[in-house]
């Protein structure tokens, strides 16, 4: 809160501004948060309509009720999807960090060769349309024969979440006080030990935000699956498109809320490990 109050010497010209300022910022949280403020209250809808009933906007109990979860809990298309996006957002995740870390040791160095044109790489399934990126690895795994595989789906999905481990780990060890690996290996410990008993805790918070990141980026990725995906990878985001293509049903409103809620819960997670990163390179 003190950052948005004004100092005592602020004129009158500065205050309204900031008050503008305020108002507009306001405004456009608003109108990005405002499908989600919509879509909450209408899974809880008693009937099956996409639109505020009267009863609803009256705040009569009786036209709440937790109709469509129990609806998406009691369906075996809906408890399958998930099943298979948690499967799929796991091991992608758990490939992404891996090599998303090994890739920011090797870029932390300033020695290496072409630092900028590798780091320029490895980002770049950000900054490519999905459509693309989706259709380029269509055609090269027809040729793999991996198209319509578990496998094949995990492979592009830790391929798109990797970039955010690298972009994480970079940034924290842009932080990290190379004096300490270099008192470890005086003190005789091996490449592997320093690693894990200094630099690894160290730069943990940052390899565990790129996971965050990685398994969210994977929960909620839609265009390389229908690209790749067969009817045995259909995840949470395929599920939620098809039904939106053959039948309406408030039930999708009550699986986006339950992404909502998750993507809050990971983003509290980051906003924790970024401050006990900030905590540990304040220690050392």
């Amino acid at each position: 809160m003190e950052m948005l109050r004004l100092p005592a010497h602020a004129t009158p010209f500065d205050r309204l501004w900031h008050v503008l300022f305020l108002g507009l910022c306001g405004g456009f949280l608003l109108f990005l948060i405002a499908p989600i403020l919509v879509i909450v209250p209408l899974s809880f809808n008693a009937h099956a309509y996409f639109s505020f009933s009267e009863g609803m906007l009256t705040l009569d109990p009786a036209a709440y009720s937790f109709r469509w979860y129990r609806a998406v809990a009691g369906s075996d298309i809906w408890r399958d999807a998930i099943l298979n996006s948690v499967a799929i957002a796991a091991v992608s995740t758990a490939i992404a960090t891996l090599l998303g870390t090994l890739a920011a040791l090797g870029l932390a160095r300033a020695d290496l060769p072409g630092r900028n044109t590798i780091m320029a790489l490895l980002i770049s399934p950000l900054i490519v349309p999905l459509i693309i990126t989706g259709a380029g690895i269509y055609f090269v795994y027809a040729k793999l024969g991996l198209v319509g595989s578990f496998a094949g789906v995990v492979l592009a999905h830790a391929a798109l979440g990797a970039p955010f481990v690298v972009i994480t780990v970079t940034a924290t060890l842009a932080g990290f006080d190379r004096s300490l690996s270099r008192a470890g290996a005086s003190l005789g410990g091996n490449p592997v030990t320093v690693f894990r008993r200094i630099t690894a805790p160290l730069i943990l918070p940052g390899i565990a935000s790129g996971a965050v990141f990685a398994f969210g980026n994977s929960f909620d990725e839609i265009i390389v699956v229908l690209f790749i995906g067969s009817v045995h990878q259909q995840t949470v985001p395929r599920q939620m498109w098809s039904g939106l293509r053959e039948e309406l049903s408030p039930a999708i409103l009550a699986v986006a809320t339950i992404l909502v809620a998750m993507s809050v819960l990971l983003l509290i997670a980051v906003e924790l490990l970024k401050r006990r990163s900030a905590r540990l390179r304040g220690a050392t």
